[in-house]
């Protein structure tokens, strides 16, 4: 059996953060992802798809993204069912996301700011935030760029070429 879903969008709102009640954080929030063709107008379409992030991911989440936000994640499709207050069963289906990819500079997508909000590869739950990155001695900030204002070329012979 194979249960596999990788999508890449735009989150449609904030995420919302949430704790249950022995404390372990869950974020909800929906991605739009455009379909590869067009409707019979000419138009992009596009399908919202309701995602769930458990635990540190999803704080990172809640603290790093915001409405606009290009996202990638990567998880399993669940779907879930329960009885509402009128008595009328209603079905859930969505995204459990397993790695959460942060897949552009924060504020990009407002034309704000330069900083990276995350991203990188999934590493079960550790690339989600800035916690590993050195300050920048010069600026007293964060520096994204581990090449920026070295100015000396990068010493790689082709045996260390993986390929």
């Amino acid at each position: 059996m194979l249960n596999r879903v990788i999508l890449v969008g735009r989150l449609t709102k904030d995420p919302e953060l949430r704790y249950t009640p022995s404390g372990v954080a869950v974020a909800n929030f929906t991605l739009a992802v455009n379909r590869t063709f067009s409707n019979q107008q000419g138009e992009r379409e596009a399908d919202f798809i309701n995602c769930v992030v458990w635990r540190k991911p999803a704080e990172n989440v809640a603290n790093y993204l915001k409405k606009g936000s290009l996202t990638g994640v990567d998880g399993r499709i669940q779907t879930r069912s329960y009885d509402n207050n009128e008595g009328r069963r209603v079905f859930i289906t969505e995204v459990v996301a397993e790695s959460v990819q942060f897949l552009e500079p924060r504020g990009a997508s407002q034309g704000q700011g330069n900083a990276y909000a995350g991203g990188g590869a999934p590493t079960g739950g550790n690339d989600y935030s800035r916690q590993n990155q050195q300050p920048d001695r010069q600026s007293g900030g964060f520096n994204d760029d581990p090449f920026a204002n070295d100015g000396k070329p990068i010493d790689i012979s082709d045996d260390d070429l993986p390929f």
